[in-house]
Parts: C-alpha cells; structure tokens; sequence
C-alpha cells in the first residue's frame, strides 16, 4: 500500500528536511481514488500560533496506481516550528491524513493525530568549514597523560595517586561526601607530547574538559575562569598546545561552563580561600548580583541541588559582560588559541546568553564553532518553559548528538534496524543542513558509561558504585563487545556530522559512570587492534570527500542489517552493517567492477559479504 504521506521522501515533500526561511516546500499527498475526495487542505500551524491555517491543494490524478495527487507549495516566513498535517473533503465525511509507524509512514483517519514538523531557519545561517569531514577528540585532562612535571599547588586537601593504571577514589569521606580531589597529574604539557598520537587517529580537534582553576579533579566547579589550573600547569602552557596542535592541523575547543561556579571560588568564596571578598562573605563584592540567594549567605539557589555550585544569574549584565564582553573569557582563551567553546549544560542556559556568547565568539573569530550539551532532540526541546532557539541560526553551531548515539548503542543491542533508522532520519529531517554538517556525533562522554560497557557489560541498573568499581567484562564479554565496537564506530564515522572519540574508548577502555569512565589512558596497555581499526576508519574517512558534507541515503534498514550510501559530485561510498550472528551477502546499490574497498571488506561476484557483528565499506 502506498503511503498518503512521507515526509521524508521528496516525492511527497521537496526540499527534505529542515529550510531558511522563504524557501518554497513543494508537499503532494496521494489519496486512494475510491475514497471519492472532493477537496484536499494542507492544515499548517507556527509553533506559537494557536490557530492552525488551511492551504487549498491543487488536485491531478494519477490513473495508472489508482491514486489522485494533491498538492500545493509552501513558504514558512517565520523562524521557528511548523506543524503540519492534511484533511480531506470525502462523502463520508473529513478525514485525516496522520503520522503511523516506521512501516506504514501514514494513514488516512476518521480523527486527527500528530502531526510533521518543519524546522524553519535563519536566512544565510552558517557553520565553520573546519570541522567539516574532521574528527574530535575528548580529553579528560587529568587523566590522558602526565607530562612528569610535578607542580606544587600550595594545597594539602587532595591526593596524589601513584599508581596510574588504578581506579580513581569513588568512595565517600569520613563526612559521607565525594570530593573529587584526587589527581592523576594529567596535564597540558602531557597532551601536547601525545599530538603525534592524536594525528595519526586523524584528529583534528580537541575537545578539552574544563580547564580553569578549580577545587576539583573534573574542574565544572570553577574557581577562576581567567587561569588554567595549575595541577595542568600553565597559560603559556595553553598557548604552546593550541600553537603545536595547530602546526598539525588540529584545533582545540575549551568547555565554558556558564551555569554555576563552584563555591569554592573568588567570585562566591563560601570558605575564604580566596580572602575576604566574594559573594558569600560580602554583600557588596561585584559578583554578588550573579547569585540566586534566597536568604544571604547560607540560602543560595544551587545546581541540582549541590551547595558547591551556585547557581549563576547568566543575564545579570555584570556577568555577562565578564563572560562575553570585548575583553571576556570567551575571548580571552580564544586569544589564547582556541577555536571555539562546548557549553556545558546548554539547555539550562537562557536564549539572551546564548546568543550574546554567539556574538562574542563570532566577533573574535568568524570560524570559532559553539557546540551546546543538549541530550534530546535540538530543534524541538522546551525548557526554561518555552520551545528552544539552539539551531535556528542565533545560537549554536553545533550539539552534542545523544540522539544518534542512542541509536547506534540500539542497534548494536539487536534493535530492529528500521527503528534505529527512523531514529537517524529524524534528526537529518529537523536539524539544518549547516548544523548536521558539523554535529558532534558521540559514543562516550564523561556524563555515560563507556561505549565497550554499555553494550557489552551487565546493565547498570542502579547499583552502587562498589558494584561499579568491582565488575569488569568477562573475556567473552569484552570479545564480543569489542565486534560491537568496530560496528559503532564504522557508523560514528560514516553518519552526516563530525565524530567524536573519548580519550581511550579507541584503547579499549571499559568503566560505568563517574569516576569509572574517567580513568587514566592505558598507556602501554591499549588493544593495539582496535587502536588501529579506529587509524584505519580515520584515514577513509579522510579519504572520501563524501564523508565532508555528502548526502546520505538509506538503502536497508531490516532486522539485524542497516546500510545506506554517503556521495557527493566527486565520489560515493556503500556503508553496512550487520550487528547478528551469521554472515550476510548483499547487493551493491551501483556498479561493482570499478569499485574499491576498504577496511577488509570482500567483495564476492560483485555482492558484498557483511560479516556476523561486522562491517563493509566499498566506494564507487
């Protein structure tokens, strides 16, 4: 049975996807014949209108497949959401023409349903070109490598662990709390030692966790925005990493953590380390109008509930001047050499303040990327009680895309494939063509469990940390996980956007949630086979100018199998995976005989053999 609709099919919806603003959408819908429909109505509503409008549709009939054609062309004029849907004029009655299941697409109803979405963007939004076809790299600073410099930090409340292979302290204190304060002595001189590394895994940026002075190991309780600790040593120190990694073609982006500082700051100070200034001593300290205080000092909005991160006011015009002003942080580090800014907790920052950090970055440096944390889908998230703004061209640049990692983790998991397509498809669907190019496409983070644990491991369940701290995979486990992995990344690598890889997650590393996915790079000890799998998938990906901003196309997504093509004008490459037990052989969707594969794939009488938990790549 045809489908009355589809959005994401051209003949029904042309252009696919989101547009600017004043693009013409040409929409057809296809409407059984003996349904006698005498009058057809595009239903369209602006996310904020209460109103929906009703577009005539201009009817020609298709005799041969038994179905009439409707159709009409519309322009969005604002920047924003439409909804749309179709009703339809029969002798029975209006009916509808509603959003179905993966199979089915849509259906003809007696009542109306959901409706599409259509993601309308600012005229002539761009993205920088210099992540386009590049790879990230996520550097847990601490914990990646230790240049052997020892630093004296005039501190005697952290601990200095020895043993760089161990597990980080996870266990509470005499007072029940997790201070975070041991320290692997990870440090920028260590990063910039391993650059050589990181080069020939084909990175080209380097996503830093934060760096600024900080009570913490994991530094998202800053101290001081305008100093780099000093356990990771110096700002020259920043200066030479930013300088060295850019000779090798390799940008470094810093995480600005923008919602809360930590209590243990010069800008709130609540225990005196910093003298007598600050919020929490003196009233009249300039940060004090940052703060939340319900009842000074002791009652303070605080981030989750965490009295150690105060909650900022981010439109307070003294802080938003320190932080986005012509001589603000922002700009400040990128002075320093960065190129752009992950922003921590994005959707708990309000619309003015993104777009204010937008024009300070743009304003410094036109290319600089804005990367926001956002878990769910970008273009259509509410918080702050109101539908968000991140990718319609103000904001952001780019997210962190937990979309596309959930739905690779399902896959490799043995979800049916067409569900983790359709997954994959509503993201190209809603998001602009200018962010896609650039989404950082995620396996692991500091926030997750790491991608060799979460499909491989016993499920985390709830358990404690103890539990955490003691479970490992079992050889047979981590064999199979490590299959998995390869699958993974073959399709973190070969999706629209920009992968991003974990510090060690290409070694190998397993580990629960905080502090287990935080430990030290196994120096010495990677899995030097998947370490090169992920060189190999680096240098095809460098290698095709259609992994840079190509299109993509599905071919099969069914069961155990999902594949799909990535092209462009100069070159196109087939991408399938096969995350079940038994080998599969298919079709090439283009002429073999002149075709090259890569990655180990083979190629037999001109089909193509997806191993059982493999992979298979093959350009033309």
């Amino acid at each position: 049975m045809i489908a009355p609709y589809d959005s994401r099919n051209e003949a029904y919806r042309s252009p696919f996807g989101a547009v600017e603003v004043g693009t013409a959408i040409r929409i057809t819908i296809r409407v059984p014949h003996d349904l006698n429909c005498s009058f057809a109505e595009l239903a369209i509503k602006y996310d904020y209108d209460y109103n929906w409008q009703y577009h005539k549709m201009f009817w020609y009939c298709n005799h041969e497949d038994q179905y009439d054609k409707w159709q009409c062309e519309f322009v969005p004029k604002r920047i924003g959401l439409y909804w749309h849907g179709f009703r339809l004029h029969t002798p029975e009655g209006i009916k509808y023409i509603i959003p179905t299941d993966v199979d089915t697409k849509s259906c003809i109803s007696d009542t109306p349903g959901r409706a599409w979405q259509i993601t309308s963007y600012k005229k002539g939004f761009d993205t920088p070109k210099w992540p386009v076809g590049g790879i990230m790299y996520q550097i847990f600073p601490d914990r990646f490598f230790f240049s052997g410099e020892k630093k004296d930090i005039g501190r005697n409340d952290i601990t200095i662990m020895d043993d760089w292979y161990g597990l980080p302290q996870w266990w509470p204190n005499e007072n029940g709390e997790i201070t975070n304060t041991d320290f692997f002595q990870g440090d920028l001189k260590g990063i910039t030692m391993k650059l050589d590394y990181l080069k020939k895994l084909g990175v080209t940026c380097i996503y830093l966790n934060p760096i600024s002075k900080s009570y913490s190991n994991h530094r998202y309780d800053t101290g001081d925005y305008s100093e780099v600790d000093p356990m990771l040593g110096t700002e020259e120190d920043f200066i030479t990493l930013c300088k060295e990694a850019k000779k090798l073609g390799i940008h470094v982006i810093n995480d600005g953590v923008y919602s809360h500082t930590g209590c243990d700051s010069k800008y709130f100070n609540r225990f005196g380390n910093y003298g007598d200034g600050g919020a929490y001593r003196d009233r009249n300290s300039p940060y004090f109008s940052w703060y939340k205080f319900n009842e000074w000092p002791n009652n303070y909005n605080s981030w989750w509930g965490f009295y150690t991160l105060p909650e900022v006011h981010e439109e307070d015009p003294n802080f938003n001047e320190y932080i986005n002003g012509e001589n603000g942080i922002v700009r400040k580090w990128m002075r320093d050499g960065n190129s752009g800014w992950r922003l921590d907790v994005a959707d708990e920052l309000p619309d003015v303040f993104l777009e204010n950090l937008r024009k300070a970055v743009k304003a410094e440096n036109p290319e600089g990327i804005v990367i926001g944390e956002v878990w769910e889908d970008a273009s259509n998230k509410e918080s702050y009680g109101a539908r968000r703004k991140f990718i319609l061209g103000d904001q952001l640049d780019s997210v962190m895309n937990y979309v596309f990692r959930n739905a690779i983790i399902d896959f490799c998991k043995g979800v049916d494939a067409k569900y983790v397509m359709s997954n994959i498809l509503n993201v190209l669907e809603n998001y602009p063509r200018p962010v896609i190019r650039v989404l950082m496409n995620l396996l692991s983070t500091h926030d997750t469990e790491r991608i060799l644990t979460v499909i491989a491991g016993e499920p985390l369940n709830g358990r404690d940390r103890q539990w955490q701290a003691e479970t490992k995979l079992t050889k047979k486990q981590r064999e199979i996980g490590l299959q998995l992995v390869k699958i993974a990344t073959g399709i973190q690598y070969t999706l629209p956007g920009f992968p991003c890889v974990y510090y060690g997650d290409e070694a190998g590393m397993e580990g629960y949630r905080d502090p287990f996915n935080r430990c030290g790079f196994p120096w010495g000890k990677e899995d030097k086979d998947l370490v090169e799998w992920y060189r190999d998938l680096g240098q095809m990906r460098g290698s095709i100018s259609a992994f840079c901003d190509g299109e993509f196309r599905p071919v099969y997504a069914e069961g155990n199998i999902i594949s799909y093509l990535r092209y462009d004008n100069k070159s196109g490459i087939y991408c399938a995976f096969n995350s079940g037990d038994v080998d599969v052989i298919m079709d090439i969707p283009f002429s073999a005989s002149q075709s090259t594969p890569y990655m180990g794939t083979e190629v037999i009488k001109n089909r193509v053999v997806v191993p059982a938990k493999g992979s298979a790549f093959i350009s033309m």
